[in-house]
């Protein structure tokens, strides 16, 4: 048997000149992932292909499954073994697992799931660049619950990012799903690649004993993780249970408890939870709110309006779900109107409007088709026409 090798012995630390994608995968490796299953399917393959080619070289188990069905189920049962676990996909790969992602909310399996966002419905359009896919991230699944999803904007956060999913996922016992948008998944930056011994791992907690329950609890709680073939009796169902996994279908009580238990474990914990960033200017009175790729046109934007004696102050939630709802309505207390640029119809900025629409009128910019980038132009041009017709308070 060969040895594992280190990642720092393929990737030594230093700057690397990478696809978005190819971070990700490298992102993964340092975070520890050891396992992962998928199905090709554009403009994700690169981190398949990645990790074809180096997670066996790192002492990990990659495997290539006949859909995207049995790749979340995969990617579930070797969380449950114990192993850090990752599958990629995009759109129609990420419609087929989401009954998968419901199984793995309910059961409280932490994974981590990449879903490269790409212009849809159906097939849509497969190599173009969209972000079409943020409510289904959050509102994909039946039944009561919630999820962790963040957007990268840089090749360096595909990287980044990628571990602090997988440590989310093991501290809150819950799937983690990144949403980069075709352009950042295919970019390519100078990233650099961090020392192994720097990164932070966060462990999963084990049961003290077989006994000890290992789901639910009331939200601020998060049990213990067995790992399947250590000795612990862990009944697994995607059915309601209690917290020792017996079902219990026909108890209302029981299912009123583990439901608000998997809401409330990521409410309770949001602003632990949350990453965002905010750029802001003296006086300014429009502020925008962007993420993924979009959110580098509108940073582009800010500056060429500060050079017009434009104001405008930018959010970028880095963490789309939960939302950070708090940081919101600060950034918006003393604004005039915000502008929410998508390259969807209008899906983020429902969001937007439930969190603030109380303090200020907030538009939508949006562009569709054929990955046409939102330019810093159309930004602010959208800007100064709102400016001009006057806001509609």
């Amino acid at each position: 048997m060969v040895e594992a090798l280190s990642v720092n012995e393929l990737f030594p630390p230093g700057r690397y000149f990478l696809m978005g994608n190819e971070a990700l995968a490298i992102g993964a490796l340092l975070a520890g992932c050891r396992f992962f299953a998928g199905y090709p399917i554009t403009p994700s393959s690169e981190i398949m292909n990645f990790m074809a080619r180096y997670l066996p070289l790192v002492g990990g188990t990659f495997i290539q499954m006949e859909d995207e069905l049995s790749s979340i189920m995969a990617v579930i049962g070797a969380s449950w073994a114990g192993v850090r676990s990752m599958t990629a996909t995009s759109g129609p790969g990420f419609s087929l697992m989401q009954e998968g992602i419901g199984y793995a909310i309910m059961t409280e399996t932490p994974i981590v799931l990449v879903d490269v966002m790409r212009v849809g419905p159906g097939t849509g359009q497969a190599t173009k660049s969209a972000q079409g896919d943020v409510m289904q991230a959050r509102w994909g699944r039946h039944g009561d619950q919630e999820i962790i999803a963040m957007a990268p904007a840089f090749a360096q956060e595909m990287l980044e990012l990628t571990i602090d999913a997988f440590n989310l996922a093991d501290t809150y016992r819950v799937p983690v799903i990144l949403l980069p948008d075709e352009i950042i998944g295919h970019l390519e930056e100078v990233v650099e690649i961090p020392s192994e011994d720097s990164i932070i791992r966060i462990q999963r907690i084990e049961p003290k004993s077989p006994e000890e329950p290992h789901f639910g609890g009331d939200g601020a709680r998060i049990a213990p993780m067995p790992i399947v073939g250590k000795g612990y009796n862990a009944l697994i169902t995607g059915s309601t249970h209690d917290e020792k996994g017996y079902r219990k279908t026909q108890d209302p009580n029981v299912h009123r408890r583990l439901a608000w238990h998997l809401v409330n474990k990521i409410r309770r914990n949001r602003d632990k939870i949350v990453k965002y960033e905010i750029i802001e200017n003296e006086s300014a009175r429009i502020g925008i709110v962007a993420y993924g790729s979009v959110y580098r046109a509108a940073r582009e934007a800010i500056d060429l309006a500060k050079k017009k004696g434009l104001r405008i102050n930018l959010f970028r939630p880095i963490t789309l779900w939960p939302s950070p709802e708090r940081q919101l309505r600060k950034f918006a207390e003393n604004l005039d109107a915000i502008i929410v640029p998508e390259m969807n119809t209008g899906m983020y900025v429902l969001e937007i409007e439930r969190i603030v629409k109380d303090l200020l009128p907030v538009y939508s910019l949006t562009k569709i088709g054929g990955g046409e980038p939102i330019t810093p132009e159309e930004i602010l041009r959208f800007a100064e026409n709102i400016i001009k017709e006057g806001i509609k308070k």
